[in-house]
């Protein structure tokens, strides 16, 4: 039988797929539907504030300026060996807000950004380019087969195992 999960140990997990995976899948709406986008992130000190660097020119952003809703989508990548249907993945949902250069932690979160995107410093030069802050509400976890976990802002560190209400048998 395996061993449970504790809070730490997704806390471990959730810091590794995030270290080694450094894109995602940005969710803004378009026109009432869904619009997927690659983009680089970063994350602040835990799941529930992500920053990213976008061009007012993308489409996602023109999204993010008519509506603040977004998703973050985070995967393990695929490969042969791999079931596609176990990799480690992780859907953030909140909401996104434009940084100002004048916030206390502007500078500090740019610094992280560059840190880990060395290639991105001409771009914060670019007058159409700003950093966004997404403040992400609930994020929902899975590691594999029936490792499904759930989180909210309110307590990031804490991971609580997703149960699937099964239906009861019919009686006929």
């Amino acid at each position: 039988m395996a061993t449970a999960l504790t809070s730490e140990n997704v806390q471990d997990a959730w810091s590794t797929l995030v270290e080694n995976v450094r894109t995602a899948v940005l969710l803004t709406m378009r026109n009432g539907r869904p619009f997927g986008s690659h983009v680089p992130y970063i994350f602040g000190s835990d799941w529930s504030r992500a920053y990213l660097h976008l061009s007012r020119l993308a489409l996602h952003t023109q999204h993010l300026l008519a509506n603040p809703h977004v998703a973050l989508f985070i995967a393990e990548p695929d490969g042969p060996e791999k079931n596609p249907l176990a990799l480690r993945r992780m859907n953030l949902q909140g909401e996104a807000t434009i940084l100002s250069p004048d916030a206390p932690m502007y500078d500090e979160i740019k610094q992280h950004y560059l840190a880990r995107f060395p290639q991105s410093e001409m771009m914060f030069g670019f007058g159409d380019f700003a950093l966004w802050e997404l403040r992400l509400e609930d994020a929902h976890f899975v590691l594999g087969f029936g490792q499904a976990f759930i989180s909210s802002a309110a307590s990031p560190a804490r991971w609580v195992h997703q149960k699937v209400e099964r239906p009861s048998p019919r009686k006929d």
